[in-house]
């Protein structure tokens, strides 16, 4: 009887979103599982492409003669049960395609490229050399346009043959041990044969009659680096039998300074901690899939009860997820857990190289990491038996995908918990609306830690009115109190940290005289100016272009830097206090790999007295001499025509103050608005999260929004904008005709941003409480526009959006 493989295959369509049948050669009878990665034929032709097996069945519903597996690319599953039934999941829940939804699951490096190549058939001999030179075969991604079609036009003529070749990402390291061939009588033997002027022979024989004696197997990159011996000499060696080098695979280690520390031991719990301790311990030994809300203010141990409640999952064999918000806060945190338990822990997020991302996704797969820290991609990690799923800042938007597939982390984990039977607990000073809603209604169990473990009272907030600053001799972003405080902290040697929630120098340049401002060509967005490449960006398409002297509309000189941004407080912040020393924290410097680490690091070592950033510093981060934190403008989210603005103002400004005063030394708190009577920054002056919860939930009551209705953004672009905007309209129409009258469309409109990367960009937004047929009716219009996006037609669909800007 025939085995056949079912597949999902890499052309991620509409058409192509279903499993097909394969037919298994005999030679992989037997061998093939589901989950495993394939290399089969698709369509016709001779297309080549990567696959997922899904299932192994032992007949087929097609009637067509199969096509055979051409083969398999994985000696054992990459997605194991758990991970295919949850990447078909994702897939119905976030309207993606299956195999998106899969590759979402694994590192990039197990990403398979198909790779069109051409081969010289008839060629003459000019033709060969102008396409190949003295090559067999070209990629045909490597060549332009123009040699490209004139490949095909020759292929077609039938003196060229076009193949697809696989190529995997997938790189093990290894390293390489010498074995010594002689022994130390052979050895010494060869020593008497070699010219006396070989010295670096003679000494390598030394080192091998020594080797020998001591059976000993030196790694090669210290014999090259302690002994002097160059590759040349070693590779000589080996040609004449005097060594074997032996290869073994090795893990990369992106944190390898915390090697070999000591581990830290658990702290004193408060009785507080130790309730909410139990807790969470009851629910995991009873294996009860229960989701904890752990409301807790800044500063009071909210780590330490995450990192007890492992250890005791680890103590009875089981394993744990814990998700981190950003790359930022992941050193410190990976260093408080790789503290406690060593090297149990594997780390995942976007800050590691492919290579570590690879292997830290091969240690849990093998089951040789108990436990996971990691930020949103981190919710997939392969761990088997997983005992408890904790997501630190649970509020933190970074934990929703922006694109395909657009899933919010904290589903998946819920949806997991479900799996293992496992409780999760989500973390924040600050709860999202909609968790703290579900709490009130008992779909969450809320836990309270109200007081900082060292009964340190919260930092005393003060509003700066920045409309009287000016009059009281404030200095351009800064008012004279904040400055006051600043100085205060370098006389007494502690340290500062200051929020402003813009990276760059300048929001925008624009001219006096007639009103120019600097647009992207690609976006209707204005171009952001960057002075340390004397450059200005855009922040969506990634179009630079140079800072222009004069006005290129009417040719005046009076081009003028407008708004605020990190560089220019910073370029500020030094010349009103030359003394101090700053270090800057935002998306520029901290683009290179470690940029996080090595920035916190120097502040925690007293490198500098003043540390000023964007959001990623408001957060989880613990500097027992940080006393004062200022914030620059806590008006920038205010401004945003966004229903969750006022909650996103609350939860920053609440967060940042909890960096100060965490450790003996009192802390103090500046914000300068030009809104002070804003009911997010008085909230957050008294740290009065329910207070803030009553009258938000009230507002979002009056405005129909979530979490009293749940929401779905639909979007739909096109280079052409009229195409775009008929294209929503008859989608609104088809809404209207299949949806309930309970329904509430917000739309069509433009988007916020009317125009991205030269596409037109039209949507809509439905509001509802309960529609039963919403799920087949996006289904339906996304095999719908399938057909069109042929004319070069988008349509993306969000569920849940965090914005419907």
């Amino acid at each position: 009887m025939a085995t056949i493989a079912k597949v999902i295959v890499d052309v991620p369509t509409m058409q192509t979103d279903r499993p097909f049948d394969y037919l298994v050669p005999p030679r992989l009878d037997g061998a093939l599982q589901a989950g495993m990665r394939v290399w089969v034929q698709f369509g016709k032709g001779d297309r080549k492409v990567s696959g997922m097996v899904v299932a192994i069945a032992n007949q087929s519903q097609y009637d067509g003669e199969l096509k055979p597996l051409l083969d398999v690319l994985d000696p054992t599953p990459v997605l194991n049960h758990e991970m295919l039934g949850l990447s078909k999941w994702l897939a119905v829940t976030t309207y993606s395609f299956w195999i998106a939804c899969m590759q979402t699951m694994l590192p990039t490096m197990l990403k398979i490229d198909a790779v069109k190549v051409a081969e010289p058939l008839g060629l003459s001999a000019d033709e060969r050399t102008r396409y190949f030179g003295q090559a067999d075969s070209v990629a045909m991604n490597t060549l332009s346009d123009e040699q490209q079609i004139a490949l095909m036009k020759l292929a077609q003529a039938g003196k060229v043959a076009i193949s697809y070749i696989k190529k995997d990402r997938a790189r093990v390291k290894k390293v390489f041990y010498l074995v010594p061939q002689l022994s130390p009588e052979q050895a010494e033997e060869q020593k008497n044969q070699v010219r006396k002027n070989a010295v670096k022979q003679l000494e390598l024989l030394s080192f091998i009659k020594t080797w020998s004696a001591e059976h000993q197997r030196p790694l090669l990159t210290e014999v090259e680096h302690r002994h002097h011996l160059t590759k040349a000499v070693i590779n000589q060696a080996v040609a004449k039998g005097w060594l074997k080098l032996e290869a073994h695979e090795t893990y990369r280690d992106p944190y390898p300074q915390l090697q070999h520390q000591p581990l830290t031991q658990p702290l004193p719990l408060t009785d507080e901690q130790e309730a909410v301790v139990k807790t969470i311990n009851a629910a995991v030994k009873a294996k009860e899939p229960k989701t904890f809300l752990l409301e807790g203010v800044t500063g009071s141990g909210k780590t330490e009860v995450y990192l007890q409640v492992i250890a005791q999952v680890l103590a009875a064999g089981q394993t744990a997820l814990m998700l981190v918000p950003e790359i930022a806060l992941t050193p410190q945190m990976v260093d408080r857990v790789k503290g406690r338990f060593g090297m149990h822990v594997a780390v995942m997020h976007s800050g590691l190289s492919d290579g570590e991302k690879y292997d830290e996704w091969r240690r849990i797969a093998r089951g040789e990491a108990q436990v996971v820290v990691g930020a949103r991609s981190a919710a997939f990690a392969p761990l088997k038996h997983i005992g408890v799923f904790i997501m630190d800042e649970e509020h933190e938007t970074s934990y929703k995908q922006d694109s395909a597939p657009r899933y919010h982390a904290r589903d998946v984990l819920l949806k997991r918990a479900q799996i293992h039977h496992a409780p999760v607990v989500l973390g924040s000073a600050t709860p999202s609306l909609e968790s703290r809603a579900r709490a009130e209604k008992g779909v969450y169990t809320l836990l309270r830690l109200p007081h900082r473990i060292n009964d340190q009272p919260l930092p005393p907030v003060h509003i700066v009115d920045m409309r009287e600053s000016f009059a009281q001799g404030g200095q351009e972003d800064f008012s004279a109190p904040l400055l006051d405080a600043l100085n205060l902290r370098l006389q007494r040697h502690e340290q500062s940290v200051l929020l402003l929630n813009r990276r760059g120098y300048s929001s925008f340049v624009m001219c006096r005289d007639c009103g120019y401002v600097a647009k992207c060509p690609n976006c209707d967005i204005s171009l952001t100016l960057h002075m340390d490449t004397h450059t200005l960006k855009c922040h969506y398409c990634g179009h630079e272009e140079s800072i222009p002297r004069r006005c290129p509309q009417c040719g005046s000189d009076k081009i003028r830097y407008f708004g605020t941004g990190t560089q220019k407080v910073e370029a500020q912040l030094q010349k009103l206090l030359p003394d101090a020393r700053i270090l800057r924290m935002d998306v520029d410097t901290t683009r290179r790999k470690g940029g996080h680490a090595r920035i916190l690091n120097a502040f925690g070592a007293h490198q500098a007295d003043i540390l000023l950033g964007t959001q990623m510093i408001a957060k989880g981060l613990d500097f027992p001499d940080v006393t004062l934190v200022g914030v620059i403008n806590a008006d920038t989210a205010l401004g945003l025509p966004d229903f969750r603005a006022s909650e996103k103002t609350f939860q920053l400004l609440t967060q940042v103050s909890g960096r100060a005063g965490r450790a003996d030394k009192p802390g103090e708190v500046f914000v300068q608005t030009f809104n002070p009577d804003h009911y997010a920054i008085q909230y957050a002056k008294r740290q009065d999260y329910e207070g803030f919860f009553r009258q938000e939930m009230a507002v979002r009551h009056q405005g129909n929004y979530p979490p009293y209705f749940f929401s779905t953004k639909i979007g739909v672009s096109h280079v052409d904008e009229t195409q775009a905007a008929k294209a929503i309209f008859s989608l609104a129409k088809e809404l209207h005709d299949r949806l309930s009258e309970s329904v509430i469309m917000l739309g069509p409109t433009p988007g916020p941003i009317a125009r991205l990367k030269n596409r037109y960009i039209y949507q809509i937004v439905l509001k509802y409480k309960h529609e039963p047929t919403l799920a087949e009716t996006l289904q339906h219009i996304l095999e719908e526009t399938q057909q069109s996006s042929r004319q070069g037609f988008q349509v993306t669909i969000d569920p849940e959006p965090l914005s419907f800007v």
